[in-house]
């Protein structure tokens, strides 16, 4: 992926030494890896993204496939879910009901502005890289 690739180096080290008649050659080889801090946190806001976007997900088939509100795991994902889908409520005019068949398309425009928005703040992150593919 765009500028998502870790840095590198590697260390070769080469000493001689003579034990009695032999000559020995030895190799030390040790590699060190760095991430760049822009790379790290465009991950953690993908990672951020991708939960609620989950969540939003399984709300919705949940809704579609009627799931009762009174199981412990369904009411959770309908809370948490239903946080982070309430700002998009009032584009569509729309009463969440619990219990039957229900396209919520609130949360399905909630999933896409989030999704566009952790791209466009993992771009923002990367913006400085000095990587021509980043």
């Amino acid at each position: 992926m765009d500028g998502d690739r870790d840095e590198s180096t590697t260390e070769v080290r080469e000493t001689n030494e003579r034990q009695g008649n032999t000559n020995v050659t030895r190799q030390t080889v040790a590699t060190t890896q760095s991430v760049n801090g822009g790379v790290v946190a465009k991950r953690v806001v993908y990672f951020i993204a991708g939960v609620i976007i989950a969540f939003l997900a399984v709300r919705i088939i949940l809704l579609m496939l009627a799931a009762n509100q009174g199981s412990g795991f369904v009411d959770f994902v309908y809370a948490v879910g239903g946080f982070f889908a309430s700002p998009f409520y009032g584009i569509f005019n729309y009463t969440p009901s619990y219990g039957q068949f229900v396209f919520e398309i609130s949360s399905v425009v909630a999933i896409i502005i989030y999704a566009l928005v952790a791209w466009g703040l993992g771009k923002l992150f990367t913006l400085t890289s000095n990587r021509t593919d980043a």
